[in-house]
C-alpha cells in the first residue's frame, strides 16, 4: 500500500470537479500540465486563466522531498519558521554525502562514520517535525520518490534540480531551493510564474540500441540548456505510450538540463504496471478511475500547435543513440557522427571510465539491458577495457538486481558496484587516476557534465549517453567505437559484434528488499531537542539576514564580473565542499571560486580595492563586507544554471553581496536569490555588460523606489572620473519586494507566523 494514501484519495476525489471547472473557466481543452496546475491552485488564488510566462501564481503542492546536502540548510531554515511540524508530507533522503571509492559496503561504512553528526541531525529534525527519513544507503532521492511517493496528477517540490524525475509517473514535480521547501512545509502558498508549455510529440517506437535517454539527449540538442526556461515540457503521442514508466522518468529527470521548470507524461498502462509492481496497486486502481483527467485532452494532442507554446516532433523509429558533451549537456552528437567529432574536436580518444546508474538511469530496465550487453560480452570473450562502475538507484533496485544475477554480470567482466547514492554524478568520487590534471575522456549515464563536475579535473571531458551505450563503449575502451556498426577483438583474436541490448521493463519475479532504509518519524516530536554544537564545522544555526538598506547599495564594488558559463557548480562547488552544506560560514569559502574573472581570465583571483591586492573571491568579499562596502556580482547568460543548491544564493548574501546583475538567469537560481532578500537584476541592454570596469563604484540610484514592474537604474562611477548609466529589469512582484524589505522570505514567514497569519 502506498504512503499518503488518504492524501491521494482526496486528490483523485476532487480531480474531476476541479478539471471540469478549469476547463469551463478557460473555455478550451486543457493540456495535462494545465490540469495539474489549475487543480493545485492555492485557495488564495481565484480560478481564472493565468498568463503563461507572465503571472505569478500561488500553488499548493502535495508533498516535499529533500536530499541530505540541501536538507541541512532547508531544515535549519525551517527551524526558524516557528512551526511545530510540517504542513504537508515531507521526506529527507541521505544520498549525496557518500563518496564513491572502492565499493558499496566499505564506502557506506566510511560515510556513516564521517557524516555521523549530519545524519544524526537530519534524523533528529525529521523525528521532531514529522518528516520521513531515508537512511544512508537507502538510495537516491528521485528513485525513492518514484518507487514510493510519486503519483499521476500530483504536484510536489524537491530541493534538488532533478526532482522532475517524478514526471515519469505523471506528476508535476519541480526542483526548488530550500527556502521554497520551507514555505510549503510551513503551510504557506508556494509561488511560481505560470509556466509556458512545450509539447513534444513522440511517434514510432524505440528499438535496437536507442533508448529513452536518447530522446532527452536529442531534445537537449534542440532546445539547448536555456531553451526550456520558464516552461513545462509535456510529452505525448504513441511513442510516449510505448515507453516504460522508468524510461519516462529518465527523460523528465534530465529535462532539468534544458532549464525546464519540469517535464511530464500523461497516465498510461506503463505507469499502471509500475505502480502495481512497486506495491501500489491501490494507487493504480484510483488512477484508473480518473484516467481521462490524468492526461491532456484529446483535442490538445490532435491539434498541438493551438495549445502549446512550441511543438517538437521526434520519430522514435529513426532516432539514433546520442552522446552529448563535453562540458555541457546540450552539445548533441548522433552516434553515427561521434567518431568523426572525436577527431575534429580533438577529444581524448581513449575512454578511461564508463559509469552507469545514478538518479537518471538506474531502473531495473536500465541495469538489465546493460547487463544483457555484459553477458553477451562474456560469452564472446570480451572484458571491459575501461574502468567501469555501476551505481544502483535504491536499495530495492540493488537487492532485486543482485537476486536476479544482474550485478554478477557486470562483476564477471571486472565492473565495480558502488553504493546506492549519487557518488560520481555529483563529484563524490575518489577517482583512481595517475594524474588528476590530465586531459581525458569519460562517459556516464548521468545527467550533467560541467567542467570538474565528476572528479574535480577541469581537463576531464565528460560525455553523457545511455547505460547501454556507456557499457558498450567501456568494452571497447575507445571513444570512436560505434556498437551499431563496429566489431571488437576478443581474447582469441576474433572480430565479434555486440548484439543489441534486451531487457525486462520490470523484474519478472517482482521487486524485493529486506530493509528499504525508511525511518518513520516519532508520533509526537514535541519533546525532541535538536542540538547543534557551537564548535561544529559541519553544522551552524542560522542568524537571520538583515534587510538591505539604501546606503548599502551606494558605491558598491564588483566582487566578480563572471565571464561565460557560470553554473551553480561555479558559484558553490559540490564534491569535497558537500561536507559544509549545513555550515553557512564554512561553505561560503567556496563562493564563486570556479567563476572566470572577466578582467583576468582566471578563477578565484580578483582585485580588491580595500587591500589593493589580488585575493581569493571569498576573502575579497569578506574584506569588503567587514569594511562596510556593498558588493555586486555581474554575469552573462543563464547565470545559475544547474543544481538547485540555494547555497549559491546564501553564500554571496553572507559575504555582503546585495545585487546580482546578469544577462539572464536560470529559473531556480533567480528564485533562490529573491528568497534570500537579494536583488536579482537583468540588463535592459545586454551590451551594457561591457561597461562594467574593474575599478567601478556602482550605485543603485533609485533603490528606495524599488517596486514591481519598475526598472532600477545603476550609475557606474569609473576611476577616471567618467560615469555610465545602466538600466536594469527585474521580475519581482509585490510579495517578493516584501522579501527584500524584510531581509529574506524566511524573515517574512516568521513575521506572519508571529502575527498569527
Amino acid at each position: 500500500m502506498a504512503f499518503d494514501i488518504d492524501l491521494i484519495k482526496k486528490v483523485y476525489a476532487d480531480l474531476p470537479g476541479k478539471v471540469a471547472a478549469a476547463r469551463k473557466t478557460l473555455g478550451r481543452p486543457l493540456t495535462l500540465t494545465e490540469k495539474i496546475l489549475y487543480t493545485h491552485l492555492h485557495p488564495e488564488n481565484p480560478l481564472k486563466e493565468y498568463t503563461r510566462g507572465g503571472d505569478y501564481v500561488f500553488f499548493q503542492p502535495d508533498r516535499v522531498a529533500m536530499q541530505d546536502a540541501t536538507a541541512q540548510m532547508a531544515l535549519l531554515q525551517f527551524m526558524m519558521a516557528g512551526r511545530d511540524k510540517v504542513a504537508v508530507p515531507s521526506t529527507v533522503h541521505c544520498d549525496h554525502l557518500i563518496q564513491a571509492k572502492v565499493g558499496a559496503e566499505k564506502d557506506l561504512a566510511v560515510a556513516n562514520d564521517v557524516n555521523k553528526e549530519v545524519y544524526d541531525f537530519l534524523s533528529t529534525v525529521s523525528d521532531k517535525y514529522n518528516i520521513g527519513f531515508w537512511k544512508p544507503g537507502a538510495g537516491i532521492i528521485h528513485q525513492i520518490v518514484l518507487e514510493n511517493y510519486a503519483f499521476p496528477g500530483g504536484m510536489m517540490i524537491g530541493t534538488d534540480s532533478h526532482t522532475p524525475n517524478g514526471g515519469g509517473l505523471g506528476m508535476i514535480a519541480i526542483g526548488v531551493g530550500g527556502a521554497d521547501a520551507v514555505d510549503v512545509m510551513a503551510g504557506m502558498p508556494w509561488e511560481l510564474k505560470q509556466p509556458k508549455v512545450i509539447g513534444v510529440k513522440l511517434t514510432g517506437k524505440l528499438s535496437g540500441w536507442t533508448t529513452p535517454k536518447d530522446v532527452i539527449l536529442k531534445v537537449a540538442g534542440i532546445l539547448t540548456v536555456k531553451g526550456g526556461t520558464g516552461a513545462i515540457v509535456e510529452y505525448f503521442g504513441e511513442g510516449a505510450k510505448s515507453m516504460s514508466c522508468t524510461g519516462k522518468g529518465t527523460i523528465c529527470n534530465m529535462g532539468a538540463e534544458i532549464g525546464a521548470t519540469t517535464s511530464t507524461f500523461g497516465y498510461d498502462e506503463s505507469m499502471s504496471r509500475y505502480l502495481k509492481a512497486t506495491d501500489r496497486a491501490d494507487v493504480a486502481e484510483l488512477a484508473d478511475g480518473v484516467a481521462e483527467h490524468l492526461t491532456g485532452d484529446a483535442e490538445v494532442y490532435a491539434n498541438p500547435e493551438k495549445y502549446f507554446d512550441r511543438v517538437i516532433e521526434i520519430d522514435l523509429n529513426t532516432l539514433e543513440p546520442h552522446i552529448n558533451g563535453p562540458y555541457t549537456p546540450d552539445r548533441a552528437f548522433p552516434i553515427s557522427e561521434f567518431a568523426a567529432a572525436v577527431d575534429e574536436f580533438e577529444f581524448p580518444p581513449v575512454l578511461e571510465v564508463g559509469l552507469i546508474g545514478s538518479c537518471t538511469n538506474s531502473s531495473y530496465e536500465d541495469l538489465d539491458r546493460a547487463a544483457n550487453i555484459a553477458k553477451d560480452a562474456k560469452t564472446k570473450g570480451l572484458k571491459f577495457k575501461s574502468e567501469f562502475t555501476v551505481t544502483p538507484g535504491s536499495e530495492q533496485i540493488r537487492y532485486t538486481v543482485e537476486r536476479d544475477g544482474i550485478l554478477d554480470a557486470f562483476e564477471a567482466i571486472d565492473g565495480v558496484v558502488l553504493a546506492n547514492a549519487c557518488g560520481p554524478c555529483i563529484g563524490q568520487w575518489d577517482r583512481h587516476t595517475d594524474d588528476p590534471n590530465r586531459a581525458n575522456s569519460i562517459i556516464t549515464s548521468f545527467n550533467r557534465n560541467f567542467a570538474k563536475r565528476n572528479d574535480g579535473n577541469p581537463q576531464t571531458r565528460g560525455f553523457v549517453a545511455s547505460p547501454e551505450l556507456v557499457t558498450a563503449m567501456a568494452l571497447s575502451g575507445s571513444m570512436k567505437f560505434n556498437p551499431l556498426t563496429d566489431t571488437l577483438t576478443n581474447d582469441k583474436g576474433e572480430q565479434v559484434k555486440l548484439a543489441p541490448p534486451q531487457g525486462y521493463e520490470l523484474p519478472p519475479n517482482g521487486f524485493a528488499v529486506e530493509d528499504a532504509g525508511f525511518q518513520a518519524p516519532a508520533e509526537d516530536g514535541s519533546g525532541i531537542e535538536v542540538v547543534v554544537s557551537p564548535t561544529s564545522d559541519r553544522l551552524q544555526l542560522l542568524t537571520p539576514f538583515k534587510p538591505i538598506k539604501n546606503e548599502q547599495v551606494q558605491n558598491m564594488r564588483i566582487l566578480i564580473k563572471a565571464k561565460g558559463k557560470c553554473t551553480t557548480d561555479h558559484i558553490s562547488m559540490a564534491g569535497p565542499w558537500l561536507k559544509f552544506r549545513g555550515h553557512l560560514q564554512n561553505i561560503s569559502n567556496n563562493c564563486l571560486i570556479g567563476a572566470i574573472n572577466a578582467y583576468s581570465e582566471k578563477t578565484n583571483t580578483v582585485l580588491n580595492y580595500v587591500t589593493n591586492d589580488y585575493m581569493a573571491v571569498p576573502e575579497s568579499g569578506m574584506a569588503y563586507r567587514d569594511n562596510g562596502i556593498g558588493q555586486i556580482v555581474v554575469g552573462e547568460e543563464n547565470y545559475g544554471e544547474g543544481s538547485s543548491r540555494e547555497h549559491a544564493a546564501m553564500e554571496p548574501r553572507w559575504l555582503g553581496v546585495h545585487a546580482v546583475l546578469v544577462k539572464s538567469f536560470a529559473r531556480i537560481h533567480e528564485t533562490n536569490l529573491k528568497k534570500q532578500g537579494m536583488l536579482a537584476l537583468t540588463f535592459a541592454n545586454p551590451a551594457d555588460y561591457d561597461l562594467f570596469r574593474q575599478d567601478d563604484k556602482i550605485s543603485i540610484v533609485d533603490f528606495n523606489e524599488f517596486q514591481p514592474g519598475k526598472q532600477l537604474t545603476l550609475r557606474l562611477d569609473h576611476a577616471d572620473g567618467s560615469s555610465d548609466t545602466v538600466k536594469t529589469n527585474h521580475t519581482y512582484n509585490a510579495a517578493q519586494v516584501d522579501w527584500v524589505r524584510a531581509g529574506s522570505a524566511l524573515n517574512k514567514i516568521r513575521e506572519d507566523v508571529a502575527a498569527g497569519k
